[in-house]
């Protein structure tokens, strides 16, 4: 079957049958399709959208372009998470080794950065001599052993996935609600998992800024995850401002540790990465009730059991022994440390949160083009919240750049994006839990 004539019908609109599909997916995997081809596919499919049925077969040709993991033996519940992505959105660092902590097992398959958003994969990578694209055998000792591992797609797991992402990721196809759910559940189920929880973002960080339209894809990714037999539940969480007040990859990293291990924990992060955790513990039967779950994490959390895990996959995937202990001894730090201050008193009214996570790329903590290199020492901290009180002078964020230059841009960038004014109302973090 010619790729040029499966590109063409879904370009007029018409419904592609599962053999197209499989053609398309073999293409992209298997080097028929040139990068041209992968990117009018993609093209086609976000102007003339997929149907659930054409979705289903397109993450099952996915899925089964490569590797899939099966853990038949596990003495725990095989789990994971995903996030639609966000700024300051590092919650898959703590969440695989607390639920770890709780005794599931959490074969997390992770991303790049995607446009304005980090990845976690980008922030692992961020550890020096952490083993992000392990093989196999190593991804299951790691995970039956430690109970976590978070890595990113090898040549052998979802391999089509692996390269439609990434032309997704500069051809502006991003925001398809079909190509998104594909993507993110042929990795999970290539994962092997009995059930996922889906952190689904929305507001102006958010690639589905519209609330109904992040519900829409909540709905997507639950109709194509019961077609292919995976149990899936799906959070509605605010992205109308950072999640963490740190964004870029080793300062999320660094703040991640600190989370962990409590030296610091921001509410908004806190109330999110314990929601979907209980959430997690719920869906995959480990607890009934969610309020004794939420128990159960904070116990995780307080006696210091998760950050011992997260301190044991990083070694165990080849990262210093001692990253919980001494974090600032690895992770890199920018050359250049400045503040941006507040120009006038008065409340954060409103962030323009896709322009801070453009910010940390224009810092070189993202990319523009997939072969793009990432710097992981830049990026921006103690990111002031929605509703703080400023002062005349008062920090507004802590901006890590690689020149005084790239500094100077990054200030006048954020100070467009912070909007000073009346104090805001505040929303919930959580607007809805789908079960």
């Amino acid at each position: 079957m010619l790729i040029s004539e499966v590109i063409r019908k879904k370009r007029d609109g018409k419904d592609l049958s599962d053999a197209d599909i499989v053609a398309m997916v073999d293409g992209i995997a298997g080097g028929g399709a040139s990068d041209a081809q992968v990117a009018a596919f993609a093209m086609a499919s976000w102007l003339q959208g997929l149907s659930p049925d054409e979705t289903a077969a397109l993450t099952l040709a996915m899925r089964d372009s490569g590797d899939v993991f099966d853990w038949p033996d596990m003495p725990g519940p095989v789990v994971d998470k995903h996030s639609t992505g966000g700024v300051g959105d590092n919650v898959s660092l703590m969440l695989a080794p607390i639920l770890a902590a709780c005794g599931a097992y959490v074969p997390m398959i992770s991303g790049r950065g995607l446009g304005h958003t980090g990845g976690t994969l980008d922030k692992m990578d961020a550890i020096p001599g952490y083993t992000s694209q392990p093989d196999n055998a190593l991804f299951d000792r790691v995970v039956r052993n430690v109970g976590c591992a978070i890595i990113g797609q090898t040549g052998d797991l979802a391999p089509a996935d692996k390269r439609l992402y990434a032309i997704r990721d500069v051809t502006a196809t991003v925001e398809s609600i079909p190509l998104i759910t594909a993507s993110i559940l042929s990795k999970k189920l290539a994962a092997g998992l009995e059930s996922l929880v889906m952190d689904v973002k929305f507001g102006n960080g958010a690639f589905m800024s519209n609330f109904e339209d992040a519900r829409d894809l909540a709905a997507s990714i639950q109709r194509v995850a019961q077609l292919a037999g995976l149990k899936c539940h799906a959070l509605l969480t605010d992205m109308n401002e950072p999640l963490a007040d740190a964004a870029g990859n080793a300062v999320e990293t660094l703040n991640a540790i600190e989370f962990l291990t409590g030296a610091r924990r921001t509410s908004r992060l806190d109330e999110v990465v314990t929601a979907l955790c209980a959430q997690m513990l719920v869906a995959s039967g480990a607890e009934a009730d969610g309020e004794a779950a939420k128990v159960r994490v904070r116990d995780t959390m307080e006696s210091g059991r998760a950050a011992e895990k997260f301190g044991q996959m990083v070694a165990a995937l080849g990262g210093p022994s001692d990253i919980v202990e001494r974090p600032e001894a690895y992770l890199a730090k920018a050359p250049v440390i400045t503040e941006l201050r507040a120009a006038k008193a008065g409340y954060v009214s409103a962030i323009d949160t896709r322009e801070v996570g453009l910010c940390v790329v224009e810092l070189g903590g993202g990319r523009r083009r997939a072969a793009d290199k990432i710097d992981p020492a830049v990026g921006l901290t103690r990111l002031a919240p929605l509703g703080a009180k400023l002062g005349k002078g008062d920090p507004i964020a802590v901006i890590h750049a690689a020149s005084d230059a790239e500094a100077e841009a990054a200030q006048a960038q954020l100070s467009a994006a912070y909007h000073i004014g009346d104090a805001p109302t505040p929303g919930q973090v959580v607007a809805e839990v789908l079960t």
